[in-house]
């Protein structure tokens, strides 16, 4: 999903999956492939199974991100996604990492970058299925947070110009995108971040990876428009708008979106009347 990290980091991490399958008994498989931001993730099959490597520098092994996939296996089923085994916690060459392994989904991502830039193919089940695991995962109790409060208070109107009054808060995944959707079988991936965030905060995520697309813009609009057609989504249309300007000047995909971005925050209203 994201650029091959610098040369050192590649190496370590490299080292450090191989450690990971030795732990879990993994025998060597398939070479990992897909990288996170800045090379902190480290993925790739193993069989029939998915091997997830998480890094942190020393004494940040913990927080929200560290567990969020671990306390994930707590949700109901009715929230579709990956099955975690096992997972490991362990140290090398001075860095904390945490092994996570899963049943390997049978259907790739949807699509390699988060910005989505070709309509997929997708039966109307698929739909189905996005919106009852949202659903479902929106009534979960949780003192997880996705999106803090401080956040919304301080970056919506710095990056959209919109004031925050009410917020009205749910349960979410945190990064919805094209990149964490399966199909034609839909699995939600990547629990890292989920927890408490703004109504609306989800479908709003996915509408705006969705704008390169017209017609799964248009889509994703009318499946979820009992929720971004409502008042109450405005803040969390709003903090997705800001967090993606936000990432705009150092990821080059959210810097293309951007303009795109700014003419959906012109469809809502500023004061929040």
């Amino acid at each position: 999903m994201f650029p091959v990290p610098a040369p050192e980091i590649v190496d370590r991490m490299r080292s450090a999956y191989a450690h990971a399958r030795t732990l879990l008994g993994l025998a060597a498989d398939e070479k990992p492939r897909v990288w996170g931001y800045a090379g902190r993730t480290l993925s790739g099959p193993t069989g029939d199974t998915w091997l997830r490597m998480a890094s942190a520098p020393p004494g940040n092994g913990t927080g929200k991100l560290w567990e969020g996939p671990a306390a994930s296996r707590a949700l109901p089923e009715d929230v579709r996604r990956p099955r975690l085994l096992d997972l490991a916690d362990y140290e090398k060459d001075g860095w904390e990492y945490r092994a996570e392994l899963y049943v390997r989904s049978t259907d790739p991502v949807i699509s390699a970058s988060p910005v989505l830039s070709a309509t997929p193919t997708l039966p109307e089940d698929w739909w189905g299925g996005l919106r009852t695991s949202l659903t479902a995962l929106s009534s979960v109790p949780t003192g997880r947070i996705a999106v803090r409060e401080e956040y919304v208070g301080r970056a919506v109107p710095q990056f959209t110009g919109h004031a925050v009054d009410t917020i009205e808060w749910t349960t979410a995944h945190g990064d919805l995108h094209w990149a964490n959707l399966t199909g034609p079988t839909m699995l939600l991936m990547d629990w890292e971040g989920w927890g408490t965030a703004p109504v609306g905060y989800d479908a709003a995520c996915l509408l705006l990876h969705s704008l390169h697309v017209p017609d799964m813009a248009a889509r994703v609009r009318a499946e979820f428009n009992d929720v971004l057609g409502t008042q109450e989504s405005r803040v969390g249309q709003l903090v997705a708008c800001a967090e993606l300007l936000q990432a705009a000047p150092r990821v080059p995909f959210y810097a293309e979106l951007a303009g795109a971005v700014r003419a959906h925050l012109e469809t809502l209203d500023p004061t929040g009347t």
